[in-house]
């Protein structure tokens, strides 16, 4: 859905913002981070808190909370007061992977949180090393018939979106793929570029600087549409799988309850943020804003978040990934 149409409310919100801000945000507004510093969510958090500093005069605070893949920080912000004085800024793994993947979870992305807005994307990129013998999807895919099993590829663990790409790649083409999972991202990436490891489905900015430097070899991105910072590489769509799609993206919620006249202004500021000057630096992050993929109504949010839920529990449990 276009942001467009959502300015002229936006900028309806705005003006009439001086009469709400006496009733909200009363004090500095909590951002918590279901992650630590460093990570692909943690500069996004950060510039769009500077945004909502500037636009509703109260500071808007990252606290980051990681732990358990997001699970500590996800369940800390279902147990704050929902009077808009606590948001989320979480990503597809806490929101959608983790419902299928832990069975003793004490929170629901859904029960438990009001969608505000998404906030972008982030596609995974098939990768090898820069010696490896293949130069195509095609060429991978070939690689991994005439040797089943014996094709690896690394992901930050069990049930990353690294992971998921693998098994979705190879349940889509009747592969056999071995996963491996890593500690850290860095570790997975130079096992790749020295031979050690088959592949990598590195997140599409990562790759960039990889590929620039002529470390490794992107053969697809794991998308509908090219990636913005990588538009010479083919997508999976492009190449005849249009169901491998396969990445990250973030969203902005907040406690469920919050009030509804907060929600209505913090989703208009986001879609702001989003079509204001500031949108060529979260795409040069790698984000990708166009079309469906930022922006929008809470609504709209509301019922992605539904079938990306329901989408990720379909794939751990074809895949039969578990972590618990």
């Amino acid at each position: 859905m276009s942001r467009r149409p959502l300015l002229g409310l936006a900028a309806g919100l705005m003006a009439g913002r001086a009469t709400a801000q006496s009733a909200w945000p009363r004090q500095p507004v909590r951002i918590i981070l279901p992650a630590a510093g460093g990570g692909s969510s943690d500069p996004l958090a950060r510039f769009a808190a500077q945004e909502f500093t500037r636009r509703f005069g109260q500071p808007f605070i990252i606290e980051n909370r990681p732990g358990a893949s997001g699970n500590v920080g996800m369940a800390a912000a279902a147990r704050a007061q929902a009077d808009g004085h606590t948001l989320l800024f979480s990503w597809a793994g806490p929101l959608a992977t983790n419902m299928a993947l832990y069975r003793n979870l004490t929170f629901h992305s859904q029960r438990d949180f009001d969608p505000i807005a998404r906030f972008g994307a982030i596609p995974n990129a098939l990768v090898v090393g820069k010696n490896s013998p293949v130069t195509t999807l095609a060429g991978f895919l070939d690689m991994a018939r005439a040797n089943p099993g014996g094709v690896s590829y690394g992901s930050t663990g069990s049930g990353s979106s690294m992971h998921l790409a693998g098994a979705m790649l190879a349940a889509a083409t009747g592969t056999q793929l071995t996963h491996v999972p890593y500690s850290s991202p860095a570790a997975a990436v130079t096992d790749v570029i020295a031979g050690r490891l088959s592949a990598m489905f590195l997140g599409a900015p990562g790759a960039v600087p990889l590929s620039r430097g002529g470390e490794i070899r992107v053969l697809a991105v794991l998308a509908e549409s090219r990636a913005t910072v990588l538009p010479d590489v083919p997508t999976t769509a492009e190449l005849g799988y249009p169901s491998v799609v396969m990445g990250t993206w973030f969203a902005w919620l907040a406690p469920k309850g919050t009030p509804r006249p907060v929600i209505v202004a913090l989703n208009a500021a986001a879609n702001e943020i989003l079509d204001s000057p500031g949108r060529d630096w979260l795409l040069q992050q790698g984000l990708e804003i166009g079309g469906d993929a930022a922006g929008g109504p809470p609504e709209s949010l509301e019922r992605f978040l539904s079938s990306e839920i329901e989408r990720h529990a379909a794939l751990v449990q074809s895949a039969n990934i578990s972590v618990d």
